[in-house]
Order: structure tokens, then sequence, then C-alpha cells
């Protein structure tokens, strides 16, 4: 048992069937459903990004789920105190494997403006405490940025890229 009582996934299947994988990985890439959480100025950016202008429906992730036992994805945005800290890795613990985290904004990722000096209070870095699949900087980062992490993790679980394919010049 793991910390809290729970049992961490850490073992590969016995058996692989590569067809059925990659099924089952498009399928996980396309109903991705993010988890209710935010902790700062940069949740108001990601429920921006649900909105009509942005339309995060269009990438199968418009279901935010209240509880981390029906959520796949844990974005961190905002500053992670100490305090916090057992909070976060708890919901992490929570949710059902497979499991992905995308940290979004500076403090989730460095600890922003906050971290200098003899702070003491300020988690410099949300990888500190639980595994990350997706850095998305900026303070706050804009609506199309989390698009773009979408899409980024999309292209980790699949292997490929959905759309827009770069441009080939040669």
């Amino acid at each position: 048992m793991g910390k809290g009582g729970f049992y961490l996934e850490t073992k590969a299947p016995i058996i692989k069937f590569a067809i059925a994988e990659k099924f089952l990985n498009l399928a996980r890439a396309n109903s991705i459903w993010p988890m209710t959480f935010g902790l700062a100025c940069c949740a108001i950016e990601m429920m921006a990004a649900a909105m009509a202008r942005f339309d995060i429906a269009r990438f199968g992730a418009e279901v935010f789920r209240p509880s981390p036992r029906q959520a796949d994805l844990m974005i961190v945005n905002g500053t992670v105190t100490k305090k916090m800290a057992p909070t976060v890795v708890t919901l992490f613990e929570q949710m059902p494997s497979p499991k992905w985290v995308i940290a979004m904004g500076n403090c989730a990722i460095s600890g922003g403006p906050f971290a200098f000096e003899g702070q003491y209070n300020i988690i410099e870095g949300i990888d500190k405490l639980i595994p990350v699949d997706v850095y998305i900087p900026g303070c706050p980062p804009r609506p199309e940025a989390l698009l773009e992490g979408l899409m980024k993790l999309e292209e980790k679980i699949t292997g490929t890229r959905r759309f827009p394919i770069p441009e080939k010049k040669w």
C-alpha cells in the first residue's frame, strides 16, 4: 500500500496488444476529463478556455469533473504552498490510472514571482511533488496556451499530432 492507503500502479501489462493500445490511446486522448482545481489567477484563464471563444470542447476536455475519481487530468494552475501540497498529492493519488498532469503558469512551474531568497512557504515547482507531463509557461498563460498544452498531451498519449500539422518547407 502506498501513502494514505492507496496502491500506485507501477507494473506494465503482461501481454500487450498493439492495435488495441492504439485504439485505447486515441480514445483517451480525445476524451480527457480535467479536474476542477484552481489555486490562483491562472484558474481564471482555465475557465476562459472553456468559454465559447476558445471552446475547449473541440478537444473533448469540456467535462470538468468535481471529483478526482472521475478525472484523468490534473491542471495545476497557480501558487502551490506548503499548506496546500498534501492536498495536491492526495488528489493526485485519488485519480484513476492512467492520469496526467499539466503545470500551468510560472507559479506552478517554478514558484513564479513568489520564489525568492528566504521565502519559506512556496513550493518551487509542482514537479517536486507529483510527475508533470506538460508545462505551460506564462503569467498567467493565455487560454490558447492551455489549448496548445492539451494538444501536446494528446500528442504524448497517441504519438501523433491531431492538428495543425507543421508545414514542410522542402
